[in-house]
């Protein structure tokens, strides 16, 4: 089964390393939260740094939103705790608070659609998932580029709000503003409510 928006994520299990520890992890295990499954092309890499600590410095907001974060590449436990402990670490204090999985020969990300056989390599994207183990969002981008874990934490509000209202959000759309009310009354005239 591969891995697309509105349909449940295709369930795994993976070697992992987290706060010294290897043990492996269970996508189903985390039912019932918020995930953001973070896929990087690999350890020792420009980008993928960048990432993992703007989302490990954010870690205390995702929490707090009820969101586990896995990140996952084809490197395996032992690369990423040496990864970790020489360059991960010193970049944010404390390290990364969250697991980083081994995805070797790419078996999840083939399932995910992220696997590149060629290289050898998951390449950069996340997918949101929602309590009911349904993907919500998910971005893909090619190595050279960094994505915005602010812009993650918009998303992951703007569903929250959706899921618990049963609202839409327009875009840009930020806590505290305006939502929409899906119905005949609304369709066609969203211009008198809402303006870019």
């Amino acid at each position: 089964m591969l891995a697309r928006v509105g349909k449940v994520a295709p369930d795994f299990e993976a070697p992992g390393y987290i706060s010294g520890t290897f043990k492996p992890v269970k996508l189903s295990d985390h039912g019932g939260k918020w995930i953001v499954l973070c896929f990087y092309p690999g350890d020792f890499t420009y980008v993928c740094p960048t990432e993992l600590a703007a989302l490990a410095v954010r870690h205390a907001t995702l929490s707090s939103l009820g969101v586990e974060v896995l990140a996952i590449s084809t490197d395996s436990s032992e690369i990423h705790k040496k990864w970790h402990d020489e360059e991960l670490a010193r970049m944010v204090e404390g390290g990364i608070p969250f697991p980083i999985l081994s995805d070797a020969g790419g078996r999840i990300g083939e399932a995910y659609g992220l696997y590149d056989a060629e290289l050898g390599v998951d390449i950069r994207g996340w997918f949101l998932i929602d309590p009911d183990m349904v993907i919500r969002a998910m971005e893909v981008l090619t190595p050279e580029v960094g994505r915005n874990p602010d812009e993650l934490i918009r998303q992951i509000k703007a569903f929250q709000r959706a899921r618990a209202t049963r609202e839409v959000t327009p875009s840009g759309w930020m806590p505290g503003q305006q939502t929409l009310t899906p119905g005949p009354d609304l369709a066609g005239k969203v211009w008198k409510v809402w303006k870019p």
